[in-house]
């Protein structure tokens, strides 16, 4: 009787417990799929503390100029270039475009994504992915056209893999797990998502706090110091997370010969099959929306609302509450989440959080001095962080749980529709107001969550049907 009970609760702590040599030696399939989890999260805490508080920081700290020669007398500044004379003027935002550049790219390629991920498995692609990131953390020492432009359109290509092998190996290891110790695969795929997606949503806060530690507003109020250090110390998170990728078990590894790659047409079938669903046609606006409040807060968040109050150092801070909020918020809700039932109530309690800032926004906001000011941006970005971790989190969850056996179409195809999302928001950021961009985003709020309503709806009455 004590045997039997101390299994149980090793079984309902799969995450949490560690077990003894004992216990490892029957039990250790069960221990590789949640120590494979841990290290994946861990690896995506490393690049990804470091990636994603660069991307908050594209907008606001690289920008370009370009010198045109001007006629002697002007009052400009002088160049080095014996007597000449020459104005110093803004290209565009260089990290607004880059940043529009490398969505676009990750759409287009996680068209593709679903084949090269099952050509080359989870792990590779984990890998190969990750060098992406690098490349761009290097690009960034030297902000130029030449080595963002370039660096972007490659990172395109390894996020799209990257998030594709992340969400097929991340199922693939909840879904084995729950078979191996006979758990249910709902609340098994929640503990693990809800662990992957709160450590992502915490590096915002550690990266973040490295730029806070870091960077200085400039004595002419306008710019930063101490942007290189920073760049250096993210590299080196880089390296760490790159290195935790190679020690992850392989899975689901297929040979070169699969028939996926028979035709390009089988090829094609393959990527576009997805779009038959109607489960996947009526999840498609939340993917749409997760992207477009994604690059909310990465670009018009932190340039229209924080920016403005805090000053471009205040940005870090700003953002790490932003990561906190949704980091505990995506750790409490995979607890919590159950099966279909349990996700649909927890996307709706985070589109209401969400609506309720976004209306909050749109008819109260304006900035202001003082304590409270300084408190605005901070508050909106606690509540915003706490509403992303609840829908990214049962999104991921539920895509798992629907789309079981074609995980990296359906991955991809989340991919896709998210970043495309993105990408249309960061080039239109230069150009559209706060207003315009509240608007579209109450729109598109209550045009997904309508949609997943429909599909719960949809699928509870199929389940009535079959068990009756």
């Amino acid at each position: 009787m004590v045997d039997a009970h101390h299994d149980e609760e090793a079984a309902a702590s799969p995450l949490l417990a560690t077990p003894t040599r004992t216990e490892a030696a029957w039990c250790g399939r069960r221990r590789s799929h949640a120590a494979d989890a841990h290290i994946l999260s861990a690896a995506f805490l490393f690049v990804f503390s470091a990636y994603g508080a660069a991307q908050n920081l594209e907008s606001t700290v690289n920008t370009v100029h370009s010198w045109q020669l001007l006629l002697p007398g002007s009052l400009v500044r002088r160049s080095p270039f014996r007597s000449h004379r020459f104005l110093a003027v803004q290209d565009g935002d260089l990290g607004t475009v880059s940043l529009g550049i490398l969505y676009t790219s990750v759409a287009l390629f996680s068209v593709a994504a679903s084949p090269v991920v099952a050509r080359l498995g989870p792990k590779r692609s984990l890998v190969v992915g990750t060098s992406g990131y690098v490349l761009f953390i290097l690009a960034n020492l030297v902000p130029t056209w030449y080595t963002m432009v370039p660096a972007s359109l490659y990172l395109g290509f390894c996020a799209s893999i990257s998030w594709v092998g992340q969400g097929t190996y991340l199922t693939s290891a909840a879904l084995s797990h729950a078979r191996d110790i006979n758990l249910p695969e709902g609340p098994t795929l929640g503990k693990f998502s809800g662990e992957f997606w709160g450590i992502i949503a915490s590096t915002q806060v550690l990266g973040n706090l490295l730029s806070l530690a870091l960077l200085r507003n400039g004595k002419d109020g306008k710019s930063v110091t101490g942007k290189n250090m920073l760049f250096v110390v993210f590299l080196g998170c880089m390296i760490v997370g790159l290195v935790l990728m190679c020690f992850l078990s392989k899975r689901e590894e297929k040979g070169d010969n699969d028939p996926v790659y028979s035709s390009i047409g089988a090829m094609l079938n393959y990527v576009i099959a997805p779009l038959k669903d109607r489960k996947m046609l009526l999840i498609i606006p939340l993917m749409v929306y997760i992207g477009l409040q994604h690059a909310f807060v990465w670009a018009i968040f932190t340039k229209s609302v924080v920016t403005p109050v805090l000053g471009i150092s205040g940005v870090g801070g700003a953002m790490a509450i932003y990561g906190a909020a949704d980091a505990v918020c995506a750790l409490v809700t995979g607890c919590l989440t159950s099966g279909l039932y349990s996700a649909t109530f927890i996307v709706s309690a985070g589109a209401i959080v969400q609506a309720v800032v976004l209306f909050c926004l749109l008819l109260f906001y304006s900035p202001m001095a003082g304590v409270l000011g300084a408190a605005a941006p901070l508050l909106v970005g606690a509540l915003w962080g706490v509403g992303d971790g609840m829908l990214n989190t049962e999104l991921n969850v539920v895509l798992g749980l629907l789309f079981e056996d074609s995980k990296e179409a359906a991955f991809a195809q989340f991919k896709v529709w998210e970043c495309g999302a993105i990408a249309v928001i960061f080039f239109l950021s230069p150009h559209i107001t706060l207003l315009a961009m509240l608007i579209l985003m109450t729109t598109a709020l209550l045009i997904s969550f309508g949609a997943f309503l429909f599909l719960t709806i949809a699928i509870e009455k199929s389940l009535t049907v079959v068990r009756s």
